[in-house]
């Protein structure tokens, strides 16, 4: 019995469900991205109150973090808080940022950053 789904047919159906999936990532990724840094730039504005500097010890992030982790999963802990505000930080200008780099090329460069930052000390 010849097969009513030739090969190159197949194919085709495929790359377009894999190419839209890659979309889809890429949309997702370049999102969440910004919603980084917007969540960095909110911590730092929560922290300083209005002020030049933030007063620290408030405990902002622990607060935040456990109320995060317990609506959306441990991506929300205080280490993460922490690298999204110096995310902000250090990459002050919103529009500057590449969407092509995912959340792991950032965390990178943020250690290069500490690790400058280190040296010249």
């Amino acid at each position: 019995m010849k097969e009513l789904v030739s090969s190159n047919f197949y194919n085709d159906v495929k790359n377009i469900i894999i190419n839209a999936r890659n979309k889809v990532y890429h949309y997702a990724n370049s999102t969440m991205i910004y919603a980084y840094w917007d969540i960095g730039e909110r911590i730092i504005i929560e922290e300083q109150g209005g002020k030049e500097r933030a007063d620290y010890g408030k405990k902002i992030l622990h607060e935040l973090s456990l109320k995060l982790t317990e609506d959306f999963g441990s991506g929300y802990d205080e280490r993460n808080l922490r690298r999204m505000r110096q995310f902000y930080h250090i990459f002050p200008i919103r529009d500057a940022l590449r969407p092509e780099l995912t959340w792991t090329h950032y965390r990178s460069l943020l250690m290069v950053e500490n690790e400058t930052l280190a040296n010249t000390i």
